[in-house]
């Protein structure tokens, strides 16, 4: 492996790095810096806490001298990322005092117009960028820098438009860099629109089994939050990142573990900059927050350090989501922990999730748990917690299921609801059998016996499709109303 020296960084870029013990290039680092630094546009492959921010930001700190004008764009899905990745250029370009300004929506614009004005590197969301650009209160004519930061994940927020509207502002002479875990059918129409003659680099993502171990529980609908208290309450965790699927379920877990004496806090976008930024300090702090409960947008690029475990409460859809979410922990060589807390409306999810053979995602028996009471914010039955009808909690508990003439849950008692699906056994002391998995083909799948909960039913959870898997999508199934659950937005 070679040293920042032998591949190129200046002594004074590399005196900075010693300070902040950043002493061994990263795979990625290793790869693309010589590239970065020849002035080559790169298509680069590479997952969270890879390295890659110190990887471009070695070209900018390097190449650029200071002249009054922006010179280097940096496009990133997220404000957190936007801060994240201004700090790290800032950082590194001391010696060369660069003027490194964040840009994202949520705060005073006229402060920002009134910075843009002596900024060299701009860090931002394409909204913000976009809405400066239409005021004219930034000039992008001298970029001879263009970074896309999770490239991949710009485009599944909806900012595509967006993002070539800013491409098309910048001079056609200039250096692409673009970032992405994934190369969708998206980010391989910017690469060939808007790169020359692009080098691509990716590197392998993938968990170690050796660093992480990867758990599931799977407990009775209604069980999920009581579980989850309990393993909070008896676990040693030193910092913990719950994933939840929406913004609702998000605040509901929040407040109903403080409920419980757990100190816990929200992060997701429905929230204003100032607040996230406030959580995020109060997470990395010591002797601050050691829960932060939150969608995927807390999934990507954040530099949260020493995450000791995970918990998807919700499971994501596809195994690459999953992959992202995990990746908080298990850094710098430490130890770490991902837990899924698994109910029905979970199995489809997780079905997709092992389709990716390198996760090994072992069963745990269910633990003796004490039931608890959940307060349900709302009365507001849409909201997929229940309807309190008045009353100030709800019992985690499954009711039967009312249903109106458009076929619509009115009384379900869970914690939130996802997409409800087909439900092959019950919860009694009888032998039964539960399949999970989807579509048709292969019936490449293994069966776990036993259920932890006192009876012997079987569950297959299918690596590949299988024919006898049913979805229920607003179909009834065995005199049960199944319907498509709340959908809130991440």
């Amino acid at each position: 492996m070679k040293t920042f020296t032998e591949l190129g960084l200046s002594r004074e870029f590399v005196s900075l790095l010693e300070r902040d013990k950043i002493t061994i290039p990263s795979e990625i680092q290793e790869k693309t810096i010589p590239l970065v630094l020849a002035g080559k546009d790169i298509i680069g492959g590479s997952a969270t806490g890879s390295g890659k921010t110190l990887a471009f930001a070695s070209g900018i700190v390097e190449n650029l001298e200071k002249n009054g004008k922006v010179q280097a764009l940096i496009l990133t899905p997220t404000r957190e990322l936007a801060e994240q990745v201004a700090g790290a250029i800032a950082k590194f370009s001391k010696h060369k005092r660069l003027k490194v300004l964040p840009i994202y929506g949520g705060v005073d614009i006229r402060n920002q117009m009134r910075l843009l004005k002596n900024a060299d590197v701009v860090v931002g969301t394409p909204g913000r960028i976009l809405d400066h650009l239409n005021r004219k209160t930034l000039n992008l004519s001298d970029v001879n820098f263009l970074v896309l930061d999770e490239g991949d994940r710009m485009l599944d927020m909806g900012f595509q438009v967006d993002v070539e509207k800013i491409l098309n502002k910048c001079p056609v002479k200039r250096q692409t860099i673009l970032f992405s875990a994934t190369i969708s059918m998206g980010i391989d129409h910017l690469t060939k629109k808007y790169t020359t003659q692009a080098i691509e680099v990716s590197v392998e993502a993938h968990v170690d089994a050796s660093k992480l171990k990867q758990i599931y529980y799977d407990v009775p609908d209604g069980s999920k939050f009581s579980l989850f208290v309990h393993l909070l309450k008896e676990e040693e965790i030193k910092l913990i990142m719950v994933f939840c699927a929406t913004r609702r379920n998000v605040d509901f877990v929040t407040n109903n573990l403080n409920n419980f004496n757990i100190n816990a806090k929200a992060i997701h976008g429905g929230m204003n900059q100032s607040k996230r930024n406030k959580v995020l300090h109060e997470f990395n702090s010591e002797g601050g927050v050691n829960v932060l409960v939150c969608t995927d947008v807390a999934a990507r690029g954040l530099d949260i350090k020493e995450v000791s475990h995970v918990y998807n409460y919700d499971l994501p859809k596809i195994s690459e989501d999953y992959i992202h979410r995990i990746g908080r922990t298990a850094r710098a060589g430490k130890d770490g922990i991902a837990v899924n807390v698994l109910c029905s409306r979970d199995y489809e999810n997780f079905s997709n999730i092992l389709k990716d053979k390198k996760l090994k995602i072992d069963e745990v028996k269910v633990p003796q748990f004490e039931r608890v009471r959940m307060i349900v914010d709302s009365p507001n039955r849409s909201s997929g917690f229940g309807s309190s009808r008045g009353r100030g909690f709800g019992r985690e508990q499954n009711n039967r299921h009312r249903t109106n003439s458009s076929g619509r849950n009115q009384g379900r008692k869970d914690s939130e609801r996802g997409n409800s699906h087909n439900r092959l056994s019950s919860h009694g002391g009888d032998n039964k059998r539960r399949s999970f998995g989807g579509g048709s083909g292969r019936s490449n799948s293994y069966s776990r016996s036993g259920t932890n909960r006192g009876d012997n039913n079987k569950r297959s959870f299918s690596r590949g499709p299988s024919r006898n898997a049913r979805q229920s999508s607003g179909r009834s199934n065995g005199g049960r109303s199944s319907s498509q659950g709340y959908r809130g937005r991440r």
